[in-house]
């Protein structure tokens, strides 16, 4: 029996927007990525010869996470028997600390693992890119966690990695309610005029090796413009109001992070924020992706 247990870090977007929409209905994305140090723990369990329909099993410590076709892990071991051709099964159990519905990649993050850890385990020789390319099939953040760290992406195409922000202190929120990404996109397709993000001009200016504060007037999240979650709105004020230099909710919500200039000021913004929402952590900003344990 061959296993594999892989750290699959959460993501926060600096900047995102939507610029446009394809004839197919598909949305196009600009964005700034960056790891986080949030993980889910990976455990990926090869059994040889195990194949039909006993060929993929996931395993959770969240009861009510879906085990099926439905979950983006199952999804991503599917994916890749179906390119391959392997003639084997594999055991997926996720042991989850990143939230669902908040917009923090961890869904897509433990795909990536998930692909990186059959073709490692088969020694099925898939390419980087065409790890991506699978990812891609899978979800729109999944190719950038074959990279990590810092990275610019206009989502559907080449990742590009950028010079690394640097260590910084980054507290993370979340209340009760999530946000359905089909119901965000929908939303965003009924605005008008709405006030865009400029993530070229982050993106230059982190190719400029800018100070993380320098960059704090650029955060921006169109997401934002839609969500309907009032917590959210009062998570960026607490957050700014506790010493954060820059707060924004991640990807299509609903979480929202701070960026502190030291540990100090996020941990005690953590230890309030514990009193107003289930969900609190107290991470920072990582130049790597998963990696294997």
């Amino acid at each position: 029996m061959k296993r594999m247990v892989l750290k699959t870090p959460a993501k926060i977007n600096l900047a995102l927007d939507v610029v446009g929409k394809r004839a197919d209905g598909y949305h196009t994305l600009e964005t700034v990525f960056q790891t986080v140090s949030l993980y889910d723990t990976i455990t990926v369990t090869l059994f040889p010869h195990r194949t039909g329909e006993q060929a993929i099993r996931i395993l959770c410590n969240i009861p009510w996470i879906p085990k099926d076709e439905r979950n983006i892990a199952w999804k991503a071991v599917d994916l890749f028997l179906k390119k391959t051709g392997c003639p084997v099964g594999f055991d997926i159990y996720l042991q989850k600390y990143i939230p669902s519905q908040a917009g923090l990649g961890g869904g897509s993050s433990d795909a990536a693992a998930v692909l990186y850890a059959c073709n490692q385990l088969t020694g099925a020789g898939l390419s980087h890119a065409e790890l991506c390319e699978m990812g891609l099939q899978l979800g729109a953040d999944v190719p950038f966690f074959f990279y990590g760290g810092t990275a610019y992406a206009a989502v559907g195409e080449e990742i590009q990695p950028l010079p690394y922000l640097g260590d910084v202190s980054v507290v993370l929120a979340k209340g009760k309610g999530g946000i359905s990404t089909a119901a965000a996109y929908a939303a965003m397709d009924a605005l008008q005029n709405p006030p865009h993000p400029n993530v070229p001009e982050m993106k230059q200016r982190l190719q400029a090796y800018a100070e993380p504060k320098d960059l704090a007037p650029l955060c921006g999240n169109l997401f934002a413009e839609v969500t309907e979650l009032p917590i959210v709105q009062k998570l960026q004020q607490e957050m700014l109001a506790r010493g954060a230099f820059a707060s924004l909710m991640t990807g299509s919500g609903s979480a929202v992070f701070g960026l502190f200039p030291s540990q100090e000021p996020a941990r005690k913004c953590c230890s309030a924020l514990r009193k107003v929402v289930p969900f609190v952590a107290q991470c920072k900003t990582i130049p790597h992706t998963f990696y294997a344990i």
